[in-house]
């Protein structure tokens, strides 16, 4: 997709506008759309910094960065969701591709993990990265850990 303005941001330099549509597009993917009853604010959106895909008005797509030491040993790109309005249209694969510079950027050119779904294991073998664990039951949905190594 193109035309995505991308704005990566600490926690204290989202505006509450920002932060509301993060929340809010995290909310109807991850607790509504995948009928899953958790607590999704976790304390670390506070030590992070978000990425968030703009078109127009509109919040296309998000991920939360992480470095070393605070979801893994290795740093790492969760929260990865795109709005369904918007999927098909490759935003998913931008906001990934981003994603990885940013965590270069921000943390230094190293390995990345990532806790992904089952389902999506081809789109980011796509990108990259590589299983590196069983599969595993988080909130009753199928998840396995994978690694982009740096030279990948």
């Amino acid at each position: 997709m193109k035309n995505i303005k991308w704005l990566c941001k600490s926690f204290n330099e989202l505006k509450p506008n920002e932060l509301y549509a993060v929340l809010r597009l995290r909310s109807e993917v991850f607790v509504v759309e995948q009928n899953c009853v958790f607590l999704e604010i976790d304390n670390k959106d506070q030590i992070a910094y978000h990425l968030l895909g703009y078109k127009d008005d509109d919040l296309v797509a998000y991920t939360r960065l992480l470095d070393k030491n605070t979801a893994y040993k290795l740093m790492s790109i969760g929260r990865v969701v795109t709005s369904p309005k918007y999927r098909g249209t490759g935003a998913g694969k931008a906001l990934m591709e981003e994603s990885i510079k940013r965590c270069y950027e921000l943390f230094g050119k190293d390995d990345i993990k990532i806790g992904a779904q089952l389902y999506l294991r081809k789109f980011y073998e796509s990108l990259g990265f590589k299983q590196s664990s069983e599969m595993y039951l988080e909130d009753d949905i199928e998840h396995i850990e994978m690694i982009k190594q740096v030279d990948s």
